[in-house]
């Protein structure tokens, strides 16, 4: 579990996050949401160790990253994974050779360990073996997707922080990749973090979602609590398109 308590963080004076607290659970999807410029980013930031926060702490199974030493830092570095948005795979490497590359720089693994280690995380995430030793740009975005979250679970991350990770495809292919990460958060009982805006996302996975406004920690709930809520600010969010205030009607109707 990660939990921060208190957490504030300003850039040249100006308060972006504002006495935050929450708790991130594993072996459930976490999501931050929020429109644009809320500060939902700088949280995820805050929370890995990109931003220095201002005040407050940021526990890691009550282990207090603004108290660790530099070496403490670089072990825990070893348990967290990341999927970035846009997948970010080095164009120059194989399938393999891309979830391969954590194992090389954090891991005492032989080459024959590390090629078993990665040929089990692309297998896992259902990509085929004919599909190893190509190149990320002779394969479709879905399935680059599923080589960005094989090597982000190939160090066996307790950890896992996801930035848009929908960003770029399809709806169908979408809902695959969110059941995929919640299908690995569930079976290796990660703490799984999800920065998102994407609306279906947060109706399919969300089990733990806290919902950030100009900065401030303005709702906590669920994909399952979401749609009862009185919270404007949220909802202003949520059902801003007509699709989605239809999905909330039709689901006020059914519960009478």
């Amino acid at each position: 579990m990660i939990e921060v308590q208190n957490i504030s963080k300003s850039f040249d004076g100006k308060l972006v996050l504002n006495d935050i607290s929450a708790k991130f659970y594993n072996g459930k999807i976490n999501q931050i949401i929020g429109q644009s410029g809320s500060g939902k980013t700088v949280l995820m930031k805050s929370i890995i160790g990109l931003f220095r926060v201002d005040s407050g702490k940021i526990l890691y199974d009550g282990r207090n990253l603004r108290e660790m030493r530099m070496r403490e830092i670089k072990l825990l570095r070893r348990e967290v994974g990341m999927l970035f948005q846009g997948s970010a795979l080095f164009d120059y490497q194989t399938v393999i050779e891309n979830v391969m590359f954590p194992l090389t720089m954090f891991s005492e693994m032989s080459k024959a360990e590390m090629k078993e280690r990665a040929e089990f995380c692309l297998t896992r995430v259902d990509l085929k073996p004919q599909a190893f030793n190509l190149f990320p740009s002779e394969i479709s975005g879905g399935m680059q997707k599923r080589v960005a979250i094989a090597r982000a679970i190939s160090l066996q991350p307790k950890y896992l922080f996801c930035d848009e990770p929908n960003s770029g495809l399809d709806p169908v292919t979408s809902i695959l990749i969110d059941r995929l990460i919640e299908e690995i958060t569930q079976e290796f009982d990660i703490t799984t973090i999800i920065n998102t805006h994407d609306m279906n996302s947060i109706m399919e996975i969300g089990a733990n979602i806290i919902f950030i406004n100009k900065g401030n920690k303005a709702w906590e709930g669920s994909k399952d609590t979401i749609f009862h809520t009185d919270n404007e600010k949220l909802n202003n969010f949520v059902f801003a398109s007509e699709l989605f205030q239809n999905v909330k009607k039709a689901n006020e109707l059914e519960r009478g």
